[in-house]
């Protein structure tokens, strides 16, 4: 089935209801009408060709009109019945019939550039300045927002706030109700009511203000598996945004039920389960996109990773990573086999003499060389350059490797789930790295000291990888803002207490707030 009617709505299906049961039947979509040629149409439909070009012109025009990019605006203008007692609708003598009675409407896409520059950006506060000048301004409006990082790392923590700070007033909120969807637990109703009594910014505000958050304006599913994610994404939230007015949609995480339901069966037909993940993942960002936009809020889709093993790296601390070669080789072999060889000796004039039944003589097998009748294998193909490499590119946009001061055995590089194609579906990339802060082992009997060495805490940062918005930050932990969880949320760490942590972490002290 063509997907025409729910692509453009508005389109004049009776003009062509000819050709609209062809088209059907050999599964052709509005993307083949648009970026197929007329002859392959043809060819596969077996339709007159003018028919054909006449059908597409008119998917053209009708999503032109429908975007807002053509100044053709007739189509409009005949669907609109005028009323019996609408007398100033009819077209009087002399005028033309097409000529539009009223300016067309103004639509997003037909803003200048300045329009769109001088447009206020929204965001959503993580209720943290530093947090929010590192993102921008926090988590942005009309856009898909990535929150990725190992698990521990606060990616629901910082989800869970924004779900309170989607209700509070501009401009650290939007002053709307929020929708959680979780595919991995249901919603911590105990956590959003800490970080409701703890969090500075929230414990002020007085319980009958109208500008406090309540857990009452946060609505929350869980979808067990793809299916019922599908279906919940397309059709209850849709629904549930448009009726409560919803200004954030947190999906928690975006990778759980597609591991779960692509990676199923010991890895059988691993080539078609990745084509069917990749299309779903297209389909699931086009849907969040355009939640975003048409209900005009923001999408934050939290992410996991995956651990990243790569090869060593040669002298030099910009050299790409590269595996090593491998440390045998194949004997060359010929076509020719020693009948051949002998024949084609004789044949130039070159006589072997035959071998003695004793084996000695020149004539001897042993003189030859090592020939074989299979035909020689294909030559090697050059190595790719290291720029087209996966293991050069991904550190751009992963947010994991990117510094080129660390070992090759470094064994703590992620690459966040689903691949290049769900990395295309995101708007902006946001990592949460942690790393361990080791101290001396503490001992239940402390009268024996071993001089052991055991992680004491974790240290975490927040790192912008890419955004449309604000510049990502630097290599490495260059540009990150540390942060720590506490009872009242996320809390970033400033110089001070930066300072403070190092001089713990060479004293071996606790250094925990």
């Amino acid at each position: 089935m063509t997907d025409l009617s729910r692509v453009l709505p508005d389109f004049p299906a009776g003009r062509f209801a000819s050709l609209l049961p062809a088209i059907e039947r050999h599964g052709l979509t509005t993307a083949d009408l648009l970026t197929l040629q007329v002859p392959d149409i043809g060819k596969r439909t077996r339709l007159p060709l003018l028919d054909v070009k006449r059908l597409c012109n008119a998917v053209v025009d009708a999503l032109h009109v429908d975007l807002g990019v053509s100044g053709n605006q007739q189509q409009q203008q005949q669907q609109q019945k005028p009323t019996g007692g609408d007398r100033k609708s009819e077209p009087r003598d002399g005028e033309s019939k097409s000529a539009p009675s009223a300016a067309p409407a103004p639509t997003p896409l037909k803003r200048t550039g300045a329009e769109l520059l001088a447009a206020p950006r929204r965001f959503i506060s993580t209720l943290d300045d530093a947090l929010d000048a590192a993102l921008g301004g926090g988590a942005p409006v009309g856009s898909v927002t990535e929150i990725v990082g190992e698990s521990g790392a606060g990616k629901t923590q910082l989800l869970l706030t924004l779900l309170l700070a989607a209700q509070l007033p501009p401009p650290r909120g939007l002053g709307r109700p929020a929708v959680y969807v979780s595919t991995e637990a249901p919603l911590s109703t105990r956590r959003l009511s800490q970080l409701l009594s703890r969090h500075p910014a929230l414990r002020d505000l007085p319980p009958s203000s109208s500008d406090r958050p309540s857990l009452d304006r946060v609505v929350g599913t869980v979808t067990p598996d793809l299916e019922s994610q599908d279906h919940i994404l397309s059709f209850q939230v849709p629904v549930e945004v448009a009726r409560r007015g919803a200004g954030l949609l947190v999906l928690d995480s975006v990778a759980a039920n597609y591991r779960a339901e692509f990676e199923r069966g010991g890895g059988t037909g691993g080539a078609n389960n990745l084509a069917a993940r990749g299309h779903e993942l297209a389909r699931l960002g086009r849907m969040l996109h355009e939640l975003a936009r048409t209900h005009d809020l923001a999408v934050v889709v939290a992410n996991q990773v995956a651990d990243r093993f790569v090869g060593g790296r040669p002298p030099g601390k910009n050299g790409p990573l590269l595996l090593p070669p491998p440390s045998y080789s194949l004997p060359r072999v010929s076509q020719e086999s020693p009948l051949a060889a002998r024949t084609s000796r004789c044949v130039a004039g070159d006589a072997v003499p035959p071998s003695s039944g004793n084996g000695s003589g020149s004539g001897t097998p042993a003189e030859y060389p090592l020939r074989s009748s299979m035909p020689e294998p294909p030559p090697e193909e050059p190595a790719a350059p290291a720029a087209l490499l996966l293991d050069h590119q991904q550190r751009w946009f992963t947010g994991w490797g990117d510094d080129y001061d660390h070992n090759a055995s470094r064994q703590d590089l992620k690459t966040p789930s689903l691949g290049l194609v769900w990395t295309t579906q995101v708007a902006a990339r946001v990592a949460l790295l942690k790393r361990p802060a080791y101290g001396p082992k503490k001992l239940v009997a402390e009268d024996e000291d071993d001089g052991t060495v055991a992680v004491r805490t974790w240290r975490r940062w927040m790192k912008v990888v890419f955004a449309p918005h604000v510049a990502g930050a630097g290599p490495g932990l260059d540009g990150a803002v540390e942060f720590e969880i506490t009872m009242g949320g996320l809390r970033s760490v400033d110089g001070k207490e930066k300072k403070a942590k190092a001089r713990g972490d060479n004293n071996g002290g606790d250094g925990d707030t």
